[in-house]
């Protein structure tokens, strides 16, 4: 990577780069190209479906918020009908569905440590890394 005094400047690099572009669509020459496949957007979820998953999961409310990256009061919502989440939540919620142990590993949690009870959450512990 060049250093910063090597670079041009800013409107030198947007002058150079549309230029590039309107002599592509021109066909004078040609960019290299990629075509990506988009992913179908994440099922959605209603409150009882995410509130049956939550609980098989063995986890609290506060626990589940945690795995999602939102609030406890979110999580309440949702479980309520009183919201949808979004399409972000509702892709880790999907990844979770097909792998809670994968997805607590990335998010730096370990599985369940005791089997839960009906009505009480297992106890879900935080790995934490040290720095050597």
């Amino acid at each position: 990577m060049k250093s910063l005094k090597d670079r041009k400047p800013l409107f030198e690099r947007l002058k150079s780069g549309l230029e590039e572009g309107i002599r592509h669509a021109k066909g004078e020459i040609t960019l290299k190209t990629t075509t990506l496949e988009m992913p179908d957007r994440p099922p959605e979820v209603n409150a009882e479906q995410l509130t049956k998953l939550r609980l098989k999961s063995g986890m609290s409310q506060a626990v589940f918020a945690q795995v999602l990256n939102v609030s406890t009061k979110t999580v309440q919502s949702w479980e309520q009908g009183q919201r949808k989440p979004p399409q972000a939540a509702l892709r880790l919620i999907q990844v979770f569905r097909q792998d809670p142990s994968g997805l607590l590993e990335v998010v730096g949690m370990s599985g369940p440590t005791a089997k839960a009870s009906v009505g009480k959450p297992a106890v879900v512990t935080r790995r934490t890394s040290t720095s050597e």
